[in-house]
């Protein structure tokens, strides 16, 4: 059976292009939203950025994550602007861009 880590990775290679998931996504995708720190660990022990595209993982209310690996919020506003999502006030309009 894949670990945690790996289905989270797994996961992260099917978000579309422009669009972003929370943690608790990540961890109802796992069996149990309660799991969203457990992703954030997993995420940010992430080392291959392209393969792995966690910067496209927000808090419940959109917001980027000032312990992201590649560059803290700076770093995570950028790749996520890169893609065309919109970042105001640190925050992605999960109503926009939210991948369902």
């Amino acid at each position: 059976m894949e670990n945690i880590k790996d289905k989270v990775y797994e996961y992260l290679k099917t978000i579309p292009k422009g669009k972003v998931v929370t943690y608790s996504q990540i961890g109802e995708f796992l069996g149990n939203k309660n799991l969203a720190r457990v992703v954030g660990n997993v995420l940010h022990k992430n080392n291959d950025v392209k393969n792995y595209p966690c910067y496209k993982v927000v808090n419940a209310k959109g917001g980027l994550s000032k312990n992201y690996a590649f560059g803290g919020i700076v770093g995570q506003k950028k790749f996520l602007m890169q893609e065309g999502i919109e970042v105001k006030n640190n925050v992605v309009d999960l109503k926009k861009f939210q991948y369902k």
